[in-house]
């Protein structure tokens, strides 16, 4: 934002300001509602719980995804206090699935896995009515930005000083401040992945009390 904003500034010598992220809804977006039947496409109005989203996958490469299991475990720690909502692109099936199986295997039932189900727009309808989400430095953490849906953004590969939330005052970072952290690769160089294998379940809990 900061970047662009300069570059317009410098180009057209005007001294315009960065605004806050705006997505207006559509009808297309509008079309989600509060909650769907894990067992198949049928909508469920629940409207018991706030909504927890759960968005594990990233496009940049897998360095910038944390374990699957550790989205699961979260979860779990939090089903009692929402429905969960488990997004993903069509290629992100296998992580989504690897969720849905542990809290199947935990006896959780009030989740739904949206992993390749969703257009951009039914997404974004979704993200606007969320109550928390967890994710990592993705598209969909900036479209929670633009909602000021409380957040928490796990950090390992990329500049949360460069590409965290814009203007969202609910937002949490985690990240371990390791010295090979910003590598800014897809894969990571050094093989051991650290700066997501060190994350453990319980930073992300803490991050999410702290909102």
């Amino acid at each position: 934002m900061e970047k662009y904003n300069s570059f317009i500034n410098s180009s057209l010598g005007v001294l315009s300001t960065p605004k806050e992220l705006l997505i207006r809804l559509n009808s297309e977006m509008n079309r989600s509602i509060d909650f769907f039947s894990n067992s198949s496409d049928k909508i469920l109005v629940k409207d018991l719980k706030p909504i927890l989203g759960l968005n594990p996958g990233a496009h940049y490469g897998s360095a910038k995804r944390w374990n699957s299991k550790n989205f699961a475990m979260v979860a779990l720690e939090l089903s009692s206090k929402f429905d969960i909502l488990i997004f993903g692109g069509a290629n992100e099936l296998a992580i989504t699935k690897e969720i849905e199986l542990n809290l199947i295997s935990n006896g959780v039932t009030n989740y739904c896995n949206l992993g390749g189900k969703t257009s951009v727009g039914e997404l974004i309808g979704h993200i606007s009515k969320l109550s928390l989400l967890i994710t990592g430095d993705s598209g969909p953490m900036h479209i929670a930005a633009s909602f000021h849906v409380p957040t928490v953004s796990i950090f390992g590969p990329t500049s949360d000083k460069e590409t965290s939330q814009w203007m969202n005052k609910k937002s949490s970072i985690v990240k371990k401040n390791l010295d090979c952290q910003p590598c800014m690769k897809r894969t990571c160089p050094l093989i051991h992945h650290n700066c997501m294998k060190l994350i453990e379940p319980e930073d992300v809990l803490i991050a999410v009390k702290s909102l």
